[in-house]
């Protein structure tokens, strides 16, 4: 990475220009080509620094609920119940961790009966019933963005 791939980063994280073609605003903002920039963020793509470009929206304000979800998942289950948890367009992260409760996933949904709608499925469907739902109480936010 070079100073310009740092610049980019940093527009992409805290300024990102809604804007008909976003990549043209950016790439002027470096002293490079439009090609030049889309070339860039693509190759940051490939090699994982960046994972993804998108909107990140209050749920709640928007009227939606979300939680957080520890399982304890048997090894021999867990393909299936990640496969299972997944399958939802609402489920935002999903990961293995070293610990009892060994899978844990966010999830988000239009209604808590909905939300509650799914954990029971999830629950028939990998007969993995031990599921943790740690819905906040409180919210704390920070800004996640990282000077680069």
């Amino acid at each position: 990475m070079d100073n310009i791939d740092k610049i980019i980063l940093n527009i992409l994280q805290n300024e990102f220009p809604l804007k008909e073609r976003p990549f043209l605003i950016v790439a002027g903002r470096c002293g490079i080509s439009e090609e030049e920039a889309i070339s860039r963020i693509q190759k940051m793509k490939e090699e994982g620094i960046i994972r993804r470009i998108g909107a990140v929206f209050d749920g709640a304000k928007l009227g939606r609920v979300s939680t957080l979800c520890a399982a304890r998942v048997p090894p021999e289950k867990i393909e299936d119940f990640v496969q299972i948890v997944n399958s939802s367009k609402g489920v935002t992260h999903n990961y293995l961790r070293d610990h009892d409760y060994n899978i844990w996933f966010t999830v988000s949904a239009p209604t808590a009966l909905e939300l509650e709608s799914f954990l029971k499925d999830v629950k028939e469907k990998s007969g993995v019933t031990d599921i943790l739902d740690m819905r906040a109480v409180r919210t704390f936010k920070i800004n996640a963005s990282f000077e680069v």
